[in-house]
């Protein structure tokens, strides 16, 4: 009764259209509740979840993505990534994977990354021939490359979730080679299609422009070296190194590039707090959410329920990939990642998966849920910036989708993906 009462709440209520937050915490409650349990067990458990230190790396390092973007580094990325592939056929969609990518390892933020390259590329691309809707499919699938390279804040949320046992740094580099992957995948399909529409390739500017772009986005790129390089040589933690970003991305676009004055820093806090504070709120809500499920002893009757099922580990893999593709359609990233890992690591470990590669199997399970409707947020980002309804998107986004889950069964069918460089840097 205890688990009906709990699902049927926020099935309801997300069917209704609150909050995904507010269905969590209301849920919840109802739960606690009908078992008697004092209601303010709920909000302790709000309060220890949110003030791990190990969190406290995720508002730094949004606070660097919107430095970097305030700063300009978008375009300066964008300009590189346009003279290296810019004169493939369909070159403005090679330079937005491109961009995308090079932006992810610096913002770490599927969100921030479809704000900063999109808000450019997208107007850009329609601007010169290209339809609206290529422009914001080839956008939002490559924005998901952020979620799996370093500082991508989704990998300390899921090692934040299991409890600290999974290492950051280790993680970080499990997902290096799928992110590169999945962006020669998505540059693979963006060609395909834009052969096929018959869109024209940009003239090559030469190899002194593309060494001159690289001179200038380079202060920028090392940012993700600092980042990675640190905390893989054991010279700062998570924490510290996100502390390291914010002033480095500071001196950056402040000294270095000239682009950050009073009201850039300004409108980059305010987005900052803003940001943070709603992802705070979540993981708040998510984690109260996630104890009452252990409380119930949810994931060991969930692992003695796949276990009656099978015991080939492929197979529970694909048994929760999809479970989680289904759930990220109505649920937001960060709360799936915190409601998730307790449950489904231990049914992962069970059958000898390795926390590395279950944690890039649930980013990208996770990441293709956010574009994926109703509750698609780099979806409805995308279609906003290029002025389109979501329906017009939808309708032509296949290939780029069916791609992710391609990239996705790589993962999760080939270990080495994900568990060669961690075992190459330890």
């Amino acid at each position: 009764m205890e688990l009906i009462i709990l699902f049927g709440v926020l099935g309801v209520l997300l069917l209704l259209g609150v909050p995904v937050a507010f269905s969590l915490l209301a849920a919840t409650l109802a739960t606690v509740v009908y078992l008697a349990v004092p209601p303010i067990v709920v909000f302790q458990q709000m309060g220890s979840d949110i003030t791990s230190v190990a969190l406290l790396a995720i508002p730094l390092f949004i606070f660097t993505g919107e430095l970097m973007m305030k700063g300009g580094l978008s375009d300066r990325m964008i300009a590189l990534a346009s003279s290296v592939f810019g004169h493939v056929r369909g070159g403005l969609g090679q330079v937005t994977v491109g961009a995308s990518t090079l932006f992810g390892g610096v913002s770490g933020s599927a969100i921030a990354d479809v704000s900063a390259v999109g808000g450019t590329m997208i107007p850009q691309m329609v601007k010169r021939g290209y339809e609206p809707d290529y422009a914001v499919n080839v956008t939002i699938s490559a924005a998901l490359v952020a979620l799996l390279v370093p500082p991508s804040h989704n990998m300390i949320l899921y090692s934040a979730s299991a409890g600290g046992s999974v290492s950051i740094s280790d993680l970080f580099a499990a997902g290096i080679v799928p992110a590169l992957i999945l962006a020669a995948a998505l540059m693979v399909t963006s060609y395909l299609v834009a052969r096929r529409r018959g869109y024209a390739a940009e003239a090559f500017p030469g190899m002194n422009a593309v060494l001159r772009r690289t001179v200038a986005a380079l202060p920028g790129l090392l940012l993700v070296v600092i980042i990675f390089g640190g905390i893989r040589a054991g010279i700062f933690t998570a924490v510290e190194s996100a502390s390291v970003a914010v002033v480095y991305a500071t001196l950056i676009t402040a000294i270095v590039y000239r682009s950050m004055g009073p009201a850039q820093f300004k409108a980059a806090c305010i987005s900052a707090v803003r940001t943070s504070g709603a992802v705070l709120f979540i993981i708040g809500c998510a984690g109260a959410f996630g104890w009452l499920m252990a409380f119930l002893q949810l994931p060991s009757a969930l692992v003695g329920a796949l276990t009656a099922l099978t015991d080939n580990p492929i197979l529970i893999l694909l048994l929760m990939s999809l479970m989680l593709l289904m759930l990220g359609t109505f649920m937001d990233m960060a709360p799936l990642i915190i409601i998730c890992t307790p449950i489904f690591l231990p049914v992962a470990r069970a059958f000898d998966v390795d926390p590395l590669q279950f944690g890039v199997i649930l980013l990208l399970n996770c990441g293709i849920g956010l574009i994926t409707p109703p509750v698609g947020s780099v979806l409805f980002v995308g279609s906003a910036i290029g002025k389109i309804p979501i329906t017009q998107a939808l309708r032509t986004l296949w290939p780029f989708y069916l791609t992710c889950l391609f990239v996705l069964a790589l993962v999760l069918f080939i270990p080495a993906l994900s568990l060669w460089l961690p075992q190459v840097l330890r």
